[in-house]
């Protein structure tokens, strides 16, 4: 007796294709749609089991529903003349409607019951200019990656850097603003002080008294020129830190 037309819709429909080298794991992608008005369930089913790892490999599909099974290639020496034997069937059947039991629906189920669909498999093998091209991706790949892990790295520290830095310099930009701030000051008093005293005193306590005077207020104004400047190349550094 023939056995009924499978019901599931199978993508795609005749063959899972696996593309090279196979040095490392190959996957491909199996879709199965219920369009019946009944839950279905499946089991699929390969001629090389160890070469194959299959998730989910069984299963019920709701009704209306679909599921797409992974089906991973293991790696492998790649032989021509190997892939005629490699073949996947799709086994269903219509899940009963009081169904508790997967496993004993398949094990109680009619051979007139069950529904199957083969599928090949097609294995490509890429050109020599495409294995060239896919080494040229690759490394380009992984070249960006590497150069985006730098970056972040190199923006980490930068960062944990800065913070501590621009502490530092802004604690001391505080300092001296105070030193330039207090120096004004005694150096505004000194002016005022001598003032007096040259309008108290006579000409010559004036003139001996006045070099002492003028060397001291050259010496703060030095001073105060020394810590403007220093206090304008801290600023410059805090506002390429801040950038």
């Amino acid at each position: 007796m023939a056995r009924p037309e499978q019901v599931l819709l199978l993508e795609p429909q005749h063959e899972l294709r696996f593309r090279g080298p196979f040095t490392d794991v190959v996957t491909t992608t199996l879709k199965l749609a219920n369009p019946t008005e009944r839950n279905v369930c499946f089991k699929v089913k390969t001629t090389a089991p160890r070469r194959y790892c299959v998730r989910p490999n069984s299963g019920v599909i709701d009704a209306g529903t679909s599921i797409n099974v992974s089906v991973m290639l293991q790696p492998f020496d790649y032989d021509p003349n190997e892939k005629s034997k490699h073949k996947f069937m799709v086994q269903s059947l219509l899940a009963p409607p009081d169904m508790t039991d997967t496993e004993g629906v398949w094990k109680e189920a009619k051979p007139e019951d069950l529904m199957d669909s083969k599928l090949r498999c097609v294995f490509d093998m890429p050109t020599e200019n495409e294995k060239t091209h896919d080494m040229d991706s690759n490394k380009i790949a992984s070249s960006l990656s590497k150069s985006e892990s730098s970056t972040l790295s190199m923006k980490s520290m930068a960062s944990s850097l800065d913070d501590g830095e621009v502490k530092k310099i802004m604690e001391e930009c505080k300092r001296l603003q105070m030193e330039v701030q207090r120096l004004r000051e005694e150096n505004k008093q000194i002016r005022e002080d001598d003032g007096l005293r040259m309008r108290k005193s006579t000409i010559m306590p004036s003139q001996h008294s006045s070099p002492a005077v003028r060397v001291k207020e050259e010496g703060l104004s030095s001073r105060i020129i020394a810590l403007i400047v220093l206090f304008f190349v801290v600023g410059v550094i805090v506002g390429k830190l801040a950038l």
